[in-house]
């Protein structure tokens, strides 16, 4: 039917921008970690405490959560992905659209 159609190209489009929202995410996390990581990795550095005043002390434990939050928003964004290739290989040219419609939605916001 017509609704079931236009309901299915904006569930397609909203999990196109889905996908472009959280590769966003994910990049940004990915640039919070590599910022934890202190420039010099000399044993003096690496001892110092997370209270330091600074704000750069090294902190593993920061770091581990960033890699965690990395590797949940990738499962996100692989799961996402195959979900709107699938929908794309029901070679439906609305869905088509929905789908290049979301990601430049998507990448623009």
């Amino acid at each position: 039917s017509l609704t079931g159609m236009v309901l299915s190209v904006l569930v397609i489009l909203l999990l196109s921008v889905l996908y472009e929202t959280v590769k966003i995410g994910k990049a940004k996390v990915l640039r919070r970690a590599v910022l934890a990581i202190p420039r010099s990795l000399s044993h003096d550095v690496l001892l110092e405490q997370d209270g330091d005043s600074s704000g750069f002390a090294f902190s593993p434990s920061r770091w581990f959560v960033f890699h965690v939050s990395q590797t949940l928003l990738h499962v996100v964004q692989v799961v996402v992905g195959y979900m709107v290739m699938l929908a794309v290989m029901s070679y439906n040219a609305w869905i088509f659209l929905g789908v290049v419609v979301g990601s430049a939605l998507g990448y623009f916001m």
